[in-house]
């Protein structure tokens, strides 16, 4: 996936000055000793330069670790640690940063060779907050070397995440569908998390879309569409139609990235759109997203910021699926009541079945194939309603969160981990994108404070 960054990190070792500066040295190498055993050395650098009580040497190892090509940072207390100028390095560098420590040694050696960085740990929180510097600390941030180099590498996921959204551009063609509230958007938040949108207009892509028929590329897009789909092939006759609105929106991505190095986007895709285009754009959202290009429907702007947090963290594709119906009272009898999953037993109150429109990467899904989108062909000619994935999400554990602005600009998430069951009756009469996802539990919605509104995200597990 090449629209999400690489991190590299700079681990910069501090030393109180009443302590032997040595030590916070050797214990720095020990860590990147055990880092790259475990993990290679391409994530990490060694920052030669130690803050000891001095701002200038702050200076100095903030300019090494960028000279270097670090994007995230780690301030590792080797000793107690100088609270101000330790500081200082993770309020200058404007990016991700987090703080770990060094736990002592051996009994032998706690006189001369104790470096109390416990407690410097605790007063580097406190000076964090004082500069209301934003900083991961781990939940236990003090241990020894390989602990440590342990506590940075899963840390990089967090700065993944961090470093996308400093980067990202979120591109929309809307407005959203009208009676379509769940998915309103507030930009001010995004603004906050430093993420850039561009909105467009609907006409903006049909205008764009017809510019590109009789693309000579299409061809080679429809054969990769065909090797991807295999025995799913069920329609070809929609796919030149397919690839020519892929090469319309990657062509406008990179014409419109602008000073961003990564972009998601969120697409309005009914009620207007299979009339106009005679298709759904199903199936190439579901491509871009296997690409690492998070592509949301029906301008769901929030959805497709929580897909690309997803994408950065794990990785891997991510989807979009509504908690969308109550599982029947004869599939729970039949199916889940009494029986014992990997982590539970389940209530018929802690179990849901999600849906959405055929949005997920062929690489999730079971028994893909190219289909009509059945709600839309209630209304519409079947033909204009071609082009949505269908099959059934693969059975696993998935994480399913969303992070979301109020009404009044204030960014709220929640996360939960669930299963998907494969339930057999659905693969031979399923609606688009179902599974039997269990369960979400009591606590979808936390002390009434996180907003449900729009599809919720899904991630997996590597």
């Amino acid at each position: 996936m090449n629209n999400i960054p690489v991190i590299k990190i700079g681990i910069v070792a501090v030393s109180r000055d009443c302590f032997p500066e040595s030590l916070a040295v050797n214990r720095r190498k020990a860590v990147i000793a055990e880092y790259e055993k475990k993990f290679g050395k391409d994530s990490i650098y060694e920052c030669p330069i130690t803050i000891v009580e001095s701002e200038i040497h702050a200076q100095q190892a903030l300019e090494d670790v960028k000279k270097a090509g670090c994007n995230a940072l780690c301030v590792y207390l080797g000793n107690f640690g100088p609270e101000i100028s330790e500081t200082m390095i993770a309020d200058w560098f404007q990016g991700p940063t987090m703080f770990c420590a060094a736990a002592e040694e051996t009994q032998k050696d706690l006189i001369d060779g104790r470096g109390d960085a416990y407690c410097g740990m605790l007063n580097a929180s406190q000076a964090l907050s004082l500069r209301k510097t934003r900083a991961y600390i781990p939940e236990e941030p003090v241990g020894d070397a390989g602990q440590c180099a342990e506590m940075i590498h899963e840390f990089l996921p967090i700065a993944r995440a961090i470093v996308g959204l400093q980067n990202l551009k979120i591109i929309s063609f809307g407005p959203r569908p009208n009676n379509f509230l769940a998915c309103n958007a507030p930009i001010r938040a995004l603004y906050d998390l430093d993420v850039e949108i561009e909105e467009n207009s609907e006409l903006d892509l049909l205008e764009a879309f017809q510019k590109h028929q009789g693309d000579p590329r299409i061809d080679d897009v429809v054969k990769d569409m065909v090797a991807e789909l295999g025995t799913g092939n069920k329609i070809p006759s929609v796919l030149p139609k397919l690839a020519q609105y892929e090469l319309t929106l990657t062509d406008w991505i990179e014409a419109h990235k602008g000073s961003r190095q990564f972009v998601a986007m969120a697409n309005k895709c009914w009620p207007a759109f299979q009339t106009m285009f005679g298709f759904v754009p199903c199936y190439v959202n579901s491509r871009l997203t296997g690409r690492g290009i998070p592509v949301a429907c029906e301008v769901d702007i929030y959805g497709a910021l929580s897909e690309y947090i997803g994408t950065c963290i794990s990785q891997d594709a991510v989807t979009l699926l509504d908690i969308n119906n109550t599982v029947p009272q004869d599939m729970y009898e039949e199916s889940i009541k009494g029986k014992k999953f990997a982590c539970d037993t389940y209530t018929e109150k802690e179990i849901f079945m999600g849906f959405h429109c055929g949005n997920t990467a062929s690489s999730k899904i079971c028994n893909c194939q190219m289909c009509f989108q059945r709600i839309m062909a209630r209304a519409l000619p079947v033909e204009v309603t071609n082009g949505t994935l269908e099959g059934d999400i693969q059975p696993g554990l998935a994480t399913v969160y969303r992070l979301q602005s109020t009404a009044d600009t204030k960014l709220r998430a929640y996360i939960r981990y669930l299963r998907y069951q494969e339930h057999e009756p659905l693969l031979s009469s399923r609606p688009h994108r179902e599974a039997l996802p269990t369960p979400l539990r009591r606590h979808v919605r936390p002390s009434g404070q996180v907003p449900l509104g729009g599809s919720q995200v899904h991630g997996y597990p590597r």
